[in-house]
């Protein structure tokens, strides 16, 4: 493995971790499980060693204690049974001493005799002590020292650090008890030191036990919680699994049923409403089924009456010159509502073939720019009835696409026409279009009455008017816009409304520039530049 796959993996490794945290339960939960289980298991083993410390350390002190208390009697005991009979204080000294400190080797701890205590000597740093071999006299604390500096002080003891200058033992912990002695008319400090290494060997032992013992009751917590929740968690992702199935259509899926649980139950719950949904589904697509299959037949049975219609309509028209002023009215009206009734049927039957998934593309290169000059040359004589200005605003090079020119004619005709029925008088409604090497899209901007918040999806509804009462000076059938969205879904494209109330809307036709090729983003921004919310934000 070379150093950059070595550094790619190691950059990779967090981001799947943080990954596996973000999406399983299971992880978190064992975690979680583990981490108060070590917290809890770290602060019972450290009171358990505290307490097991404090007795061990109390009963090595009442040891040395009564061991101490036991060398001072005896050693009272031999001056007072000696006293003045062997002529001479350094005598009787080595002969008290030296026994101690024999004593002591073979007990396992140290004795360090200085003296006599005068004002000026008696300290260990001074001459004339004595101390059991290998032993650091420097072990004795100083501040023990200071309070047998004075004759007839109380025995005391404390804690310290016992070291050795013999080279073969390490330092160690340790008690040192100090007491006084007198022979004769001297006085003279003697210090035992117990070590405490087998107290702390033994504590030793404790402590890893314990670190043993949690490590594996945290082991075993750790496996039993991720047995216990992966027990849980299974049939959760199951129902997970079975739900995505579920969406994508296989309708007949079921989570398996073992048991008599509460996970069962679920099971059990789940399967019923994936019944159910799998029957109001059905029925909806009867419905749906039925629905167009209406709407087909009723197009299609009326395209004879119509025609028949049509027929007696042109005729009457053509004469109705030699009509009076009522009759050529009506003939008139006729011939007006029997165009808007083909249009409709028109789109009727368009609508029935996109819901038949029967509607195919045409697709060649085709130059949006000169669409919609079409489309616009086509809607300026409607357009100049209301004082509405069409104007385009196109790019110096060709904007053209791969797409199917009927169909994209038919969306900008129908944007165009839309913008033109909700533009004020007086206001100019704006097509624009560009391009780059992935997309091409067309805006259509009008300055009209708007659309409230949320009719930005309704407007694409089939039959849907922001505003009822208005007239449609194109003579919509209210099927244009749902057209138009079927139109550019079928091209892999994009077809989307903006609006504000008093501010006009715009809608922008992104269409992917090779057949096939899949959008990400488009040309055009879909608020306007002029909306005064993108005027507020820059």
């Amino acid at each position: 493995m070379t150093l950059q796959q070595v550094v790619r993996t190691a950059s990779r490794t967090p981001k799947k971790l943080l990954t596996t945290w973000r999406r399983s339960i299971q992880t978190r939960v064992v975690v979680y499980t583990v981490l108060l289980t070590a917290a809890a298991v770290s602060l019972v083993g450290l009171i358990l060693l505290e307490q097991i410390g404090d007795e061990l350390v109390q009963d090595r002190v009442a040891s040395a204690k009564a061991e101490a208390s036991e060398e001072l009697s005896a050693a009272r005991s031999s001056i007072a049974e000696t006293s003045g009979a062997n002529g001479g204080t350094p005598l009787q000294r080595n002969d008290l001493g030296d026994p101690i400190i024999q004593r002591s080797l073979s007990r396992g701890y140290g004795v360090v005799m200085a003296g006599p205590v005068t004002s000026t000597s008696g300290r260990i740093s001074d001459d004339g002590v004595e101390w059991t071999p290998g032993l650091d006299v420097r072990s004795v604390p100083p501040t023990l020292e200071d309070r047998f500096q004075t004759i007839r002080a109380e025995p005391v003891w404390t804690y310290t650090r016992i070291s050795y200058d013999d080279g073969e033992r390490s330092s160690t912990p340790g008690i040192v008890i100090g007491a006084q002695l007198e022979l004769h008319d001297d006085t003279y400090n003697i210090y035992f030191l117990f070590p405490m290494d087998q107290e702390q060997e033994t504590l030793g032992v404790i402590t890893r036990g314990l670190l043993a013992a949690g490590a594996i009751l945290i082991l075993l917590i750790g496996v039993g919680s991720w047995i216990v929740t992966r027990h849980v968690v299974t049939p959760i992702r199951i129902a997970r699994r079975t739900a995505e199935r579920l969406a994508a259509g296989r309708l007949e899926e079921r989570m398996v049923v073992r048991g008599e649980d509460d996970l069962t139950g679920l099971a059990i719950s789940f399967n019923q409403m994936a019944s159910g949904l799998q029957n109001q589904i059905r029925q909806l697509e009867h419905l749906s089924r039925v629905q167009r299959r209406f709407s087909s037949d009723v197009s299609h049975e009326l395209r004879t009456p119509l025609t028949t219609v049509r027929m007696a309509s042109d005729v009457l028209h053509e004469a109705r010159d030699s009509f009076d002023a009522p009759t050529a009215r009506a003939a008139e009206l006729l011939q007006t509502e029997l165009d808007r009734f083909e249009t409709l049927l028109g789109d009727l039957l368009e609508i029935s073939r996109f819901d038949a998934g029967a509607a195919v593309l045409d697709v060649y290169d085709t130059d949006l720019t000169a669409l919609a000059h079409a489309v616009v040359e086509a809607y300026t004589p409607l357009a100049d009835k209301r004082d509405i200005e069409l104007k385009v605003v196109a790019p110096d090079h060709p904007c053209t696409a791969q797409v199917d020119h009927r169909r994209v004619e038919r969306i900008v005709r129908n944007l165009v026409a839309n913008a033109t029925d909700h533009a004020l008088v007086g206001q100019t409604v704006t097509i624009r279009i560009d391009s780059d090497e992935h997309a091409a899209a067309l805006t259509v901007r009008d300055h009209g009455v708007g659309l409230a918040p949320g009719e930005t999806a309704l407007v694409f509804n089939r039959f849907w008017r922001a505003d009822p009462a208005r007239d449609r000076s194109s003579g919509g059938t209210g099927l244009g816009l749902s057209i138009s969205l079927e139109d550019a879904h079928l091209h892999g494209g994009w077809l989307q409304a903006w609006g504000r109330p008093d501010q006009g809307a715009q809608f922008r036709l992104t269409l992917p520039r090779y057949a096939g090729a899949a959008l990400r983003h488009s040309p055009l921004p879909l608020v306007p530049a002029d909306a005064r919310d993108t005027l507020e934000a820059s």
